[in-house]
């Protein structure tokens, strides 16, 4: 490669970081809002009050936990052979806290139980029923 090719990829990857950063920052923020809303209605709710650096210390440390548990979700997806998370990846992330590990599971099984069954999954539930087995198939001579 000649270096205005190396060059022209280094500036590529690190304008990607740069986006990833400021998409990054943006969630942060909103994220950081969101927390910060929530805090102050349910204080509101509970006649109580909170300081300021309460509540960003609080949003900060959701956002640390949730960063923590996209990696944990995507690491458990990895290791099962996935590129995309599934609520069973969910549900083992919250292994330690028995009562919200078995919400999940409830709720996951409202969520199949609600669920109408695809197309590709019929197709495939009919196609392995409708084949015989092999030493059932009539060939003609």
């Amino acid at each position: 490669m000649d270096p205005v090719t190396i060059e022209r990829g280094v500036n590529e990857s690190d304008c990607e970081r740069e986006e990833d950063e400021e998409a990054t920052n943006h969630l942060r923020d909103r994220f950081r809002l969101s927390t910060i809303s929530i805090a102050e209605s349910q204080a509101k709710e509970n006649n109580m009050e909170i300081s300021q650096s309460v509540i960003v210390c609080i949003a900060d440390l959701a956002f640390k936990y949730t960063e923590q548990l996209a990696e944990d979700l995507e690491l458990f997806a990895h290791h099962a052979g996935r590129k995309s998370v599934n609520i069973n990846d969910v549900i083992i992330s919250a292994h330690r806290n028995r009562n919200l590990a078995e919400s999940l599971r409830s709720f996951a099984y409202d969520l199949k139980a609600k669920e109408p069954q695809s197309e590709k999954k019929r197709k495939r539930s009919t196609n392995k029923e409708d084949k015989a087995p092999p030493s059932v198939l009539n060939i003609d001579p």
